[in-house]
């Protein structure tokens, strides 16, 4: 009887004249396309209004996107691009959702003590930037939709993170998780250490059934941010995560936010650490999503001697240049100062008369601090 009533929803979806079982095929044969492409995940989801597109204008109104301007582009009409797959692509019919599995044999950021160490986020510990990464995989498995459908006005836009909609949401309703109460998407069996890419495409493939949301009344992400982001819960102040503060946020921090900062660096991992689903999420067995040893934990010493030729070589191809030089010294001396170790007196000393106005200003806070 469901069977009938999913056949029936996809004709009248697709029309009278549409092969429903052909639909249905073709879905099947681009998610093992994506399997053989080194995905880990893939769903599709439908082109519909989403009560999460629905929130982002209010969203963007309240300040809450920060300094992010590109979340904030609008059309010639006014309209926000990313709040309506319509508005940014309306000739897309459904949207192919994968996922990769980047998750290391390490340590979570909860379980390190020793405070004259910093933190770079998980997904920064590989050799190359994940953004590339998957729009390699991607292009490619586009290229075998392609071939698989034979229609010469085939059209698709694949994205990392660039797109006009934010890929949580899409992966929703594509059925490769559920939206977690810290807005991350949490996949059962896999956990929440995900990197996300997405297909839009002309074709009126078969939609994935949404994954049913267990986080319960489990509020351990909410409870567990030392700067206080979330508003409620599924929804974040992205102006006051750590993750903003130390990769998008550009200049001075507020004073009120650097104490909840800790040792960060690039990026938090702290609401994913604590979720139970990541108890026992499963470890990547991708070679380039290996960590290098020196970005696990670095100590804030090395880091806070190197230079600008360093930073470029250290981390050419990295996430982390995304911070920038200025932007990773500044982090460094704001860790330095939630120490507590008035070893790191002296390098501040050192840092509060640099040429840099954004480190300077930050390593006099720091040294008032342990001082």
């Amino acid at each position: 009887m469901l069977r009938t009533s999913c056949l029936d929803a996809k004709q009248r979806l697709y029309g009278d004249n549409c092969n429903v079982k052909a639909v249905f095929q073709l879905g099947a044969e681009i998610k093992s396309a994506a399997t053989k492409a080194g995905f880990d995940l893939c769903g599709i989801a439908p082109v519909a209004p989403n009560p999460e597109l629905a929130y982002f204008p209010e969203w963007i109104e309240q300040g809450h996107a920060g300094e992010m301007g590109y979340l904030k582009s609008r059309n010639e009409a006014g309209e926000l691009r990313r709040s309506s797959l319509e508005i940014a692509a309306p000739w897309a019919r459904s949207v192919v959702v994968c996922a990769i599995n980047y998750n290391a044999e390490e340590p979570y950021s909860t379980e390190f003590s020793d405070k004259t160490r910093g933190w770079i986020s998980r997904y920064a510990w590989g050799q190359r930037d994940y953004h590339d990464l998957l729009l390699e995989r991607l292009r490619k498995l586009e290229s075998e939709i392609k071939e698989l459908t034979g229609e010469d006005d085939f059209r698709s836009w694949c994205y990392v993170d660039t797109g006009p909609i934010v890929e949580r949401v899409l992966a929703k309703y594509a059925g490769v998780g559920w939206q977690g109460k810290n807005t991350c998407i949490i996949n059962q069996e896999v956990g929440s250490w995900l990197f996300l890419g997405v297909i839009l495409t002309s074709l009126p493939l078969a939609p994935d059934m949404p994954a049913a949301d267990r986080c319960g009344s489990c509020t351990r992400c909410l409870d567990a941010c030392p700067t206080d982001a979330f508003i409620d819960a599924y929804k974040l102040d992205a102006s006051r995560c750590i993750s903003y503060l130390t990769i998008e946020k550009r200049g001075s921090i507020p004073e009120e936010l650097r104490d909840g900062m800790g040792n960060h660096l690039f990026g938090c991992d702290i609401c994913q650490d604590v979720c139970p689903w990541n108890r026992q999420a499963a470890i990547s067995d991708k070679e380039e999503f290996q960590p290098r040893p020196e970005l696990v934990n670095p100590a804030l010493d090395w880091l806070a001697e190197m230079t600008q030729d360093d930073f470029r070589s250290i981390f050419k191809g990295s996430p982390v240049k995304r911070t920038k030089y200025s932007g990773l010294r500044r982090n460094v001396a704001v860790a330095m100062g939630n120490s507590g170790d008035r070893n790191f007196i002296s390098r501040l000393e050192q840092l509060a008369v640099d040429e840099d106005e954004n480190v300077r200003e930050h390593a006099r806070w720091a040294l008032e601090k342990l001082q």
